[in-house]
């Protein structure tokens, strides 16, 4: 079969990979794929994306690359974590495959489906030519060329010439039973289909999973992956990424709004600000031409920051004069609350 190998019981591995605002497979990437040799060259690799990581970060991605094995990064939303994996995709010139998770998602959404109107097609032309073996037709039809690979599966496609890397993104919003799909995948890096057999490609790929802990996952899976917590940047961090972020900021102006930011943080918020909400945030202020905060400007964009109308009317007024004020002497402390 073109493209995948069967095999019954080998060593896996994987390749392949998809866009990433799609599912469909990108061209090869251009330059050469070279995987960092230490924790300080996983940090150089990021940095040269223009993601900005601490130590406590560079060495578990650095060991789930050393070791092929798949990262599980927890945290809120809009810390970074996915960011991490287009970050890793783009700094080792290899393609990202993406696979939003969502409810309801099941195998036939990530791993593979029947092409059932080409399919029915093949039946019609099969019984117009009143020829019909029923057992050839029946291998015939359930044959590669009528399989519609989805992420998982492609990133076990032999078609590729180095290791991509495989986003599993959000996997809490996904339902439990989902998890049961990926054991396999994840323990062996393979993939069964009953029709066809078991499938493993040439090169293992580097799987990030991701999620924003809105339900446990299971122990089950966590077991197969290195760990790592992804938390709010501190003060000095949050503002390194936003200076790298957005270059033509100004100082004071990134200063500011990175103190108003974590002193936010530390407000009893039904969803706190992330470094996205922080980044879009100076994004609008440029846009109005605000060169540093003031107490109106802050209530006009509060929509920026936070997506809940309870949090927004809980700051706005006195409550940001008071926050914006404390901010003036904040230096660089914590970055927010803890997981709880």
């Amino acid at each position: 079969m073109p493209g995948l190998k069967r095999h019954q019981r080998e060593t896996v591995t994987f390749l392949t990979t998809t866009d990433k605002s799609s599912n469909k497979p990108s061209d090869k990437p251009a330059g050469e794929y070279k995987a960092p040799e230490s924790i300080e060259d996983v940090q150089m690799l990021l940095r040269d994306q223009v993601y900005i990581s601490d130590r406590s970060l560079a060495v578990p991605i650095f060991l789930a690359l050393k070791l092929q094995r798949p990262l599980f990064l927890e945290g809120e939303a809009g810390v970074g974590k996915t960011e991490i994996a287009r970050a890793l995709a783009a700094g080792l010139n290899t393609k990202l495959i993406r696979l939003q998770c969502y409810e309801g998602l099941d195998i036939n959404q990530s791993v593979y489906e029947w092409n059932h109107a080409r399919q029915i097609l093949e039946v019609r032309l099969m019984e117009a030519s009143g020829d019909v073996d029923r057992d050839s037709a029946n291998a015939d039809l359930y044959s590669e060329r009528f399989l519609i690979k989805r992420p998982l599966l492609q990133a076990i496609d032999e078609a590729e010439e180095r290791p991509p890397v495989l986003l599993i993104d959000e996997l809490d919003r996904s339902d439990e039973e989902f998890e049961g799909f990926l054991l396999e995948l994840l323990a062996d890096y393979q993939i069964t289909i009953p029709e066809l057999g078991t499938f493993k490609a040439a090169h293992p790929p580097i799987v990030i999973i991701t999620s924003n802990r809105t339900r446990e996952i299971h122990d089950a899976l966590k077991r197969r992956c290195l760990y790592a917590w992804v938390d709010y940047p501190d003060y000095q961090k949050e503002l390194q990424i936003i200076s790298a972020r957005l270059p033509d900021a100004p100082k004071r102006l990134a200063e500011q709004v990175t103190a108003f930011i974590q002193e936010m943080r530390e407000t009893e918020l039904f969803k706190i600000p992330g470094i996205t909400e922080t980044l879009d945030w100076l994004s609008a202020l440029l846009a109005l031409n605000q060169t540093e905060l003031d107490p109106a400007v802050i209530d006009d964009t509060l929509g920026m920051m936070l997506k809940y109308q309870d949090d927004i009317e809980s700051v706005k007024g006195e409550p940001v004069r008071a926050m914006l004020e404390r901010s003036k002497n904040r230096g660089p402390r914590r970055g927010g609350r803890g997981r709880g």
